[in-house]
């Protein structure tokens, strides 16, 4: 990321390795927040996916780049983790945003979809006091949109991801649209198999990605290898 020009990027989404387990590949990495800080444009945002073991430890670090916080989701997925059989099954992972700049000057585009249940709604009638005795109009409206809410339900990629770590596009979709505008820039300095790349590309954004491993190096190739994928790696 040191070779990176400054201020390109409108939005980094990562998932850094959290430093929960033994696991060789599960190791803190340092400084990349400050180096994500140059990339980014003055006014940017960065969600960071992670256990809330690892999330605590970040709000120091954003804080000291400059970074406030301003969001989170919680990511629900189907067959979660547990470690500890004294415990919660964990089935969740939170991804939390941090932006600096002005808030009002942040490229923002909520997301909505079009599943908000049924409600009913009174059409108001002239008052009955005045000679107007016809019968309220009641109509049911199904569906339509509303905000996504900030749990998301989406299935893992347990059986078929080629990473131990890697996210559906279901997940990185709506952070994108939501966090980058279209033909902007957004950056993962732990590219792992390439789905932020992936999901940033189907949506019409560009994207660069850093990593260390030659094998996920290949692995992103041979997942990006799509008509109009527009892939930076290094």
């Amino acid at each position: 990321m040191r070779e990176w020009p400054s201020a390109i990027a409108d939005a980094c989404i990562t998932d850094p390795p959290y430093g929960d387990t033994s696991l060789e590949w599960d190791r803190r990495c340092d400084g990349w927040v400050t180096e994500v800080a140059r990339v980014l444009k003055p006014t940017a945002c960065i969600w960071v996916f992670g256990s809330m073991r690892f999330l605590a430890t970040v709000f120091g670090e954003m804080e000291a780049a400059g970074f406030r916080y301003a969001q989170d989701i919680v990511w629900e997925k189907q067959n979660g983790t547990g470690f500890h059989n004294d415990r919660f099954r964990r089935v969740h992972e939170h991804a939390i945003q941090f932006y600096r700049g002005a808030w009002g000057d942040l490229f923002r585009a909520p997301q909505y979809t079009q599943d908000a249940r049924a409600k009913v709604v009174r059409r108001k009638t002239r008052p009955t006091h005045t000679g107007n005795i016809e019968a309220g109009h009641y109509v049911s409206e199904d569906g339509g949109p509303r905000l996504v809410r900030s749990v998301i339900d989406v299935a893992n990629e347990h059986g078929k991801a080629v990473h131990p770590t890697q996210k559906p596009l279901g997940i990185l979709a709506p952070l994108i649209a939501y966090s980058v505008p279209p033909g902007g820039l957004v950056i993962d300095p732990f590219m792992g198999s390439g789905s932020t790349g992936i999901a940033a590309a189907t949506l019409g954004r560009r994207w660069i990605g850093a990593e260390l491993n030659p094998d996920y190096i290949a692995l992103q190739a041979e997942r990006t290898r799509q008509p109009g994928l527009m892939l930076e790696t290094a």
